[in-house]
């Protein structure tokens, strides 16, 4: 059966890497329940700190999974299934939405080892308690730019104002550029750069709840779920202001997600039932409902690809992080997201924290080497060829999109002059050892020659006798570094 299927695939799935309070989880260590990622405060939009800093610490490439759609239609529900649980995400079970927002649930992805599922359940559109279609214009903009796959939930069947209740589609040109203006040739027309938000749009999922009718098209008799969402996508010929009004939310979906795929699912349980369904035993609900719950989830799992960002760059959980804030900030001061620029930011983010992580690895390991100073100028310099070169490996592994080679030159700058700095040190400390050794040597000659045994007759050859004792001496002192030559004339 369906829920107990689906938990225990997460069953052997232990947290292997550290927790909340550890430096970096490189094995998801799963959500035990979602969290708010974008909080949704008097129509303000505004990132949950809690929420970022959890992703900061994921190094797994992420599949990002939103569900958008009319508010209480079920979203949250096949949320939960997704994760596994039979509860997690708010179902309620009034006409008050329960989602504000977009909360967010980590969970190891079910088939792909060494990935983090990223699932967004997104407050519900049409709220009539918010009465702000541009706050949830921008809630649609985002669930758009952060997925992997976008799953859109609506109820009873795909007519004409099913299609119309997503009008958001049709504004996602204005509220999404590819590329910023900067960098936009200038006779680059619109529509070219609207015909590429292809390449970086989700997959699309229509999802259709408490679906009673039967999938046969007059014309066409029994037809899939995939040709029932494309019969309901048909464009209208004609010119006149209604057939473009009809034609525009379909022409954006097909135009923008190429990749498509239908469910439609039936009534999940008798309506007195209904409103229990978070709470339902598996027996209680029916059969054909939770068929079709099994293959929506096996299609999410297996179609759904790993989060990428212009130039085909995977995204991490920390790199993903940085992308809601780019994009929240964005929305909140009033401009329009703009992909490249995201990932400009991102991309400067990243790299300097790499340039960080590697100067870090690189300032620990010679500290190793400068406990032992002073040390011969040849040990020091195979000391730092090893441990730049493990530095620029670890600036290799954590930077993104440094084609210009601009952060590894920078970490190059502050290696090196960090080098410099452990030689003047280590020359420093030589000169000290150096002369330390001289002047615990010749302390008894100062004796002497504070008692004149030296002005004594035979006290120049006596004097000349330890003096070389003392230099012998002094060359047979190990590590004494650099300045060992300069001291010997010293002598």
């Amino acid at each position: 059966m369906y829920a107990a299927g689906v938990s225990s695939r997460y069953s052997g799935f232990l947290p292997q890497s550290k927790d909340m309070q550890g430096l970096e989880i490189t094995m998801c260590s799963p959500m035990p329940e979602p969290i708010c990622l974008v909080e949704n405060v008097n129509g303000s939009l505004r990132v949950s700190d809690a929420a970022i800093e959890y992703l900061y610490r994921i190094n797994q490439p992420v599949v990002v999974v939103s569900v958008v759609g009319l508010y209480r239609t079920g979203k949250s529900y096949l949320m939960n299934r997704l994760a596994g649980k039979q509860a997690g995400f708010a179902l309620g079970s009034t006409i008050e939405s329960k989602t504000k927002g977009i909360w967010m649930w980590c969970v190891p992805h079910p088939h792909n080892t060494g990935h983090t599922l990223v699932l967004l359940d997104t407050e519900g559109l049409g709220d009539v308690d918010k009465g702000d279609s541009t706050n949830d214009a921008w809630i649609f903009c985002l669930a758009v730019l952060l997925s992997s796959t976008l799953v859109y939930n609506s109820r009873g069947t795909i007519d004409n104002t099913a299609v119309e209740q997503l009008h958001y589609v049709t504004e996602l040109a204005e509220q999404i550029k590819i590329k910023s203006p900067a960098s936009r040739a200038a006779e680059e027309k619109e529509e070219e750069e609207d015909a590429q938000f292809v390449q970086f749009f989700p997959n699309f999922i229509w999802a259709v709840r408490d679906f009673s009718l039967e999938l046969v098209i007059d014309e066409k008799g029994q037809v899939t779920e995939n040709e029932y969402l494309d019969f309901a996508l048909q464009l209208k010929k004609g010119l006149s202001m209604k057939t473009t009004n009809y034609n525009l939310p379909r022409q954006c979906i097909r135009n923008y997600f190429p990749t498509r795929k239908c469910f439609v699912f039936p009534f999940p349980a008798s309506q007195d039932k209904m409103v229990q369904l978070e709470s339902l035993h598996e027996s209680e609900i029916w059969p054909k409902f939770l068929n079709v719950t099994q293959h929506f989830c096996d299609y999410v799992f297996t179609a759904s690809k790993v989060k990428t960002v212009t130039g085909g760059y995977r995204v991490t959980g920390r790199m993903f992080g940085h992308l809601v804030q780019s994009y929240v900030e964005t929305i909140s001061s009033g401009k329009v997201p703009c992909l490249e620029n995201a990932v400009v930011v991102m991309a400067r983010i990243e790299n300097e924290a790499a340039v960080q992580e590697g100067l870090e690895l690189y300032t620990s390991g010679m500290e190793q080497v400068k406990s032992l100073f002073p040390v011969d100028l040849n040990k020091l310099s195979a000391e730092h060829k090893k441990i730049s070169k493990m530095a620029n490996t670890e600036f290799i592994k954590h930077s993104f999109k440094d084609e210009e080679q601009e952060y590894f030159k920078k970490l190059m700058e502050a290696v090196n002059k960090h080098y410099v700095e452990l030689i003047a040190q280590n020359m420093e400390a030589s000169e000290q050892k150096c002369q330390q050794i001289l002047s615990d040597l010749f302390e008894e000659m100062n004796v002497r020659v504070q008692r004149g045994e030296y002005a004594k007759p035979g006290g120049y050859k006596l004097y000349c006798t330890q003096r070389d004792n003392v230099i012998t001496q002094y060359h047979s002192q190990p590590n004494k570094g650099i300045q060992r030559r300069k001291n010997k004339q010293l002598c």
